[in-house]
């Protein structure tokens, strides 16, 4: 039987029964449902947990950041005075800062030379496919492993690294990179000097590296 003539019977046999005289019994149609109307779906799980887009930052927070980028122990009083704003306002925009993720933290810079790490390497890699995350994961339980990317170009990773000295980073090199089955290859540039581009200088006052780096700041007495 053709699909067409398929079709059509298969539409008269869910018509139900003809009674005598050729009229056709209308449908009944289904009962009204009792009870309010269901509510629509909400959004999916994953578009309600996204996160909030990052709100623009002004002149007075970038100002902000870079005084706590050059020392991270200024006090809320000798920021609020170097970028012109009272102690209230520079405490709600360091919060905020902290509580949109722009600052993640407080920290030390060190010279690495002064602290028993004389030699530092730029390291690149090349690895296998789709591996990133497995080899980002090695990585980061190298000793000395300071800065990891992935990147585009002839290469796919970037590795800075600070060993005591040049045997320590050869071994790093071909004893635990090179033995970490999805990196195909690597290439060592050694670093002879480097200068940190932060603007360096004491600006004083209490440590808010001593507190928890995400933590809400509290507003210095005066």
């Amino acid at each position: 039987m053709p699909d067409e003539q398929m079709a059509a019977a298969g539409s008269e046999a869910g018509a139900g029964p003809v009674p005598p005289g050729g009229a056709k019994v209308a449908p009944t149609a289904p009962p009204a449902p009792s009870g309010p109307p269901a509510a629509p779906a909400g959004p999916p799980a994953s578009a309600a947990a996204a996160p909030a887009p990052p709100r623009p930052l002004d002149p007075i927070d970038r100002s902000i950041l870079r005084l706590l980028q050059a020392d991270g122990r200024a006090s809320i009083r000798s920021v609020a005075e170097q970028v012109h704003v009272s102690r209230a306002n520079a405490y709600a925009r360091i919060n905020r800062l902290i509580d949109d993720g722009v600052i993640q933290g407080f920290t030390a810079r060190v010279n690495h030379e002064r602290a028993g790490q004389g030699a530092s390497a730029y390291i690149t890699l090349k690895i296998v496919q789709n591996s990133w995350r497995t080899v980002r994961e090695k990585l980061r339980e190298l000793p000395g492993a300071a800065h990891i990317a992935l990147v585009s170009g002839d290469f796919d990773v970037l590795l800075l690294v600070h060993t005591p000295d040049n045997r320590t980073l050869r071994e790093l090199v071909l004893t635990r990179l090179q033995s970490i089955p999805e990196v195909l290859s690597t290439r060592t540039l050694l670093v002879f000097e480097e200068t940190d581009l932060l603007e360096s200088g004491p600006i004083g006052g209490p440590a808010l590296a001593s507190l928890n780096p995400l933590a809400p700041l509290t507003e210095e007495q005066p």
